[in-house]
Order: C-alpha cells, then structure tokens, then sequence
C-alpha cells in the first residue's frame, strides 16, 4: 500500500530511466568512433612518417664514392645531388613493405645543403569506420630529414 501524501498524488515513473539509457549508449557509440579514428589517424601519420624517415636514409647514402671530398679539417664529406637523393627515394618507396597507406607518394626528395637530404611524402587517411563524426578522408603529409656522416 502506498503511503498518504496530503493532496500530493505522486506520478508513476516506471520507464523514465529508458531513454537516459539510450542518450548514454548514442554518446558511447560516438565516443568509441572518434577515438578509435584518432587512434587509427595517428597511427598511419606514424607509419607515413617511419617510411619517411627511411626513404631519407636510404637517400643521404646515394652518393657515388668520386663524390667524397676530403674537407681542409680533414674530414671526409660525402656530395649530394637532388637526381641520386630523388631516385634512391623513389627506390626505397617502390621497395617498402608498408603499401597500406592511400595515396601514396613523392612530394619531394632534396638536399638542401648537398650534405643531407630530405623527403617528403603524402598520403590519405581513411577512418576504420565510416561516421557522421569523421571526414571521409584526410590529406597527411610528412617530411624527414636524413644526413651521411663518415665516423
């Protein structure tokens, strides 16, 4: 029996707690989505960055042997040139075991100073799940910088 409230007749609440429970499983849904495709974004911009950072390694090791200037220091100076830095980067990219990435491709492989070179690529991110949250696609670009010392 309920107990007499003095003129009060207290309304019937049964099924009030449904829709908070549908507002926080829409909310979580959501949440999942946005970080799992900023995991997922930051994750291939670290995979574009490794490959990166290897076509420019591969890139400040393409110089020919005749090339090597003794310095007045008496250091050892290996010369650059922008054609041997951009084919050992298209090279190692055509070589590269990553071909995951959408999009890829050679912005640029320089030297800027003839000592060492730098790469730059880019590349397409797509998110793992297609939302209302999250742009279809983002462009990524990265460079990275590499230099020969001789030890």
């Amino acid at each position: 029996m309920r107990p007499a409230t003095k003129g009060v007749e207290l309304a019937d609440d049964r099924g009030s707690i449904l829709p908070l429970i549908a507002g926080f499983g829409a909310l979580a849904l959501a949440v999942v989505l946005l970080v799992s495709a900023a995991t997922s974004l930051y994750l291939e911009r670290a995979r574009l960055f490794t490959l990166a950072d290897g076509a420019a390694l591969a890139a400040a090791e393409s110089f020919r042997l005749d090339s090597v200037q003794l310095t007045a220091d008496g250091e050892l100076r290996p010369r650059l040139t922008k054609p041997e830095v951009t084919a050992a980067a298209a090279e190692y990219l055509a070589q590269a075991p990553d071909s995951r990435l959408d999009g890829l491709r050679l912005v640029e492989a320089t030297t800027p100073d003839g000592l060492s070179a730098r790469v730059t690529l880019a590349a397409v991110w797509a998110p793992p799940v297609l939302s209302v949250f999250v742009p279809e696609g983002i462009p990524l670009q990265v460079s990275a910088t590499s230099r020969s010392v001789f030890g």
